[in-house]
């Protein structure tokens, strides 16, 4: 939907003034006796629809005792129709425009019975740029009773297929063997009860002027979900790096064709998945970004609309989808810009949505193969070289700002992403030292992650060479770094969720 900036005040009192341009809003001032300038907000003052219709919100602020609002079609309808609180948020819906022409509402927000303030909604006969692929049901809440906080304390530990099913256009592309049952199984035995999948679609588009995706792939994406559900574990899957299309796009020149994208992959997703329990989430994007410098207002916005649409879309769908628990990411899914900048999206539902970071810090450690810093933890400085950031005192402030902002909030979070490589090629004492630092690293960092309502999932991207981060082989499933992966349960097993 685009948003205009126009802004119609009417006024029934001594003075009488309208101001209408973006970013302002009337300013009432008093006369009289009164002492106190009124403030009374509609934003945005204008919302379009196409001819499919749907949900948008708008924020209302004021310092009055209260306010109403009436539509004046019943295409056009309101989540409430009033509230005394000073800061709110109305859901208006527009239903499908059948009629052929083109048509408007107005929405009269009132405020303490004397201060009025009109939102115009426009609605087109022009259609999205692909066919809508929701095909709604009945809500249905079987199998979906746990909110956020309580399906994710259910979970262990977590681990990635990586390097797998996000390979754009082919699964064995990045050197991998096809995911079987047998490393599934492998993997539940050792104590791990989470996987997320990140999975590409775009190359998997069987029609890209409708955006169909090819049966075949949701076929195999299902089948690889099967395999977790014959072991009881939870399961995410995404839209990953998908060769860039939504991932390096966060850019006002892409918004409306990438949304367009997200909205029809995700109805056709949701919908192929709709009949699967609590123990299936969907996670809306990966990591989200232009580059790697401080994002823009504009990269913000953008990339945050990625996540509504995603959420809006899972939503349409019904069935069991309306009640399931949802990821939302942080720009490039980074800590430091989650607590500056995310906004969680608006839901029909209350408690099912959560909100994913990754770690990878300090980056030298962790993914430089390029670096010469091969040790973590201030114990293991007697050895050589370790960063001077990230470690143990960095680290519990990053989950800890997490777990203020979002945790405590009742938004759980999902560390999707963290790891180290495996710098094989040391030798010596020099390869025991990096290793142990290593281990410490994914135990200390599964700790305190749980300690603070953080959910891990380990990266595995099945490189058993020098600089890789594979915990297991994939073709057999048999556990390749026993020391890490040991390492990392432990951690898991002295972390305790806050929640």
């Amino acid at each position: 939907m685009i948003h205009h900036c126009r802004l119609f005040l009417i006024v029934c009192s001594i003075a009488f003034f309208s101001i209408s341009c973006k970013g302002r809003y009337p300013i009432f001032t008093p006369t009289g006796t009164d002492s106190i300038i009124s403030v009374f907000k509609v934003s945005p003052d204008s919302v379009k629809f196409d001819k499919l219709g749907g949900n948008d919100t708008l924020k209302v602020r004021m310092n009055g005792k209260g306010w109403t609002v009436l539509s004046n079609r019943d295409w056009c309808t309101v989540s409430k129709t009033g509230s005394a609180s000073d800061s709110d948020q109305v859901i208006v819906s527009a239903s499908a425009n059948s009629t052929g022409l083109a048509r408007t509402a107005s929405l009269s927000f009132v405020m303490d019975q004397k201060k009025l303030i009109t939102v115009i909604i426009s609605q087109s006969v022009g259609g999205s740029l692909y066919p809508d692929y929701s095909s709604p049901t009945i809500p249905d809440s079987t199998g979906m009773s746990e909110n956020a906080r309580l399906l994710v304390h259910q979970i262990f530990a977590g681990w990635n297929l990586g390097n797998a099913l996000e390979v754009p256009g082919n699964e064995t592309g990045w050197g991998n063997p096809k995911t079987t049952q047998t490393l599934i199984d492998s993997i539940k035995a050792t104590g791990i009860n989470a996987i997320r999948i990140p999975c590409a679609w775009d190359s998997y588009i069987e029609n890209a002027a409708t955006c169909k995706l090819k049966d075949s792939w949701l076929q195999r994406v299902k089948q690889v979900v099967d395999y977790c559900y014959k072991n009881n574990m939870f399961v995410i899957i995404n839209i990953h790096w998908d060769g860039g299309w939504l991932e390096n796009n966060p850019t006002y020149a892409k918004q409306e064709a990438v949304n367009a994208k997200q909205k029809a992959l995700w109805e056709q997703i949701a919908v192929y998945f709709r009949n699967y329990d609590d123990h299936l989430m969907f996670a809306g994007t990966n990591e989200v970004h232009v580059d790697y410098n401080t994002p823009s207002a504009e990269n913000i916005s953008v990339q945050q609309s990625y996540n509504q649409t995603f959420v809006d879309a899972v939503r349409s769908t019904g069935g069991r989808n309306a009640y399931r628990n949802l990821i939302i990411q942080s720009y490039n899914t980074n800590i430091g810009y989650a607590i500056s900048y995310l906004k969680v999206p608006v839901d029909k539902i209350m408690n099912k949505l959560l909100v994913e970071v990754h770690y990878y810090d300090p980056w030298d450690f962790c993914g430089d193969n390029a670096s010469n810093i091969y040790l973590w933890g201030k114990a293991f400085a007697q050895f050589g070289s370790i960063s001077s950031w990230g470690q143990e005192d960095g680290l519990n402030e990053q989950f800890k700002s997490m777990k203020t902002n979002f945790v405590d909030k009742g938004f759980p979070v999902i560390l999707g992403e963290f790891g180290a490589i495996r710098r094989s090629l040391l030798a010596g004492t020099t390869l025991s030292n990096h290793l142990a630092s290593r281990a410490y690293y994914f135990e200390y960092l599964a700790q305190q992650a749980k300690t603070y309502g953080i959910v891990p999932f380990v990266w595995d991207n099945g490189n058993t060479g020098n600089n890789g981060m594979a915990m297991f082989y994939r073709s057999t499933g048999a556990v390749f770094d026993h020391q890490a992966l040991n390492a990392y349960l432990a951690g898991a097993s002295k972390g305790i969720y806050p929640f």
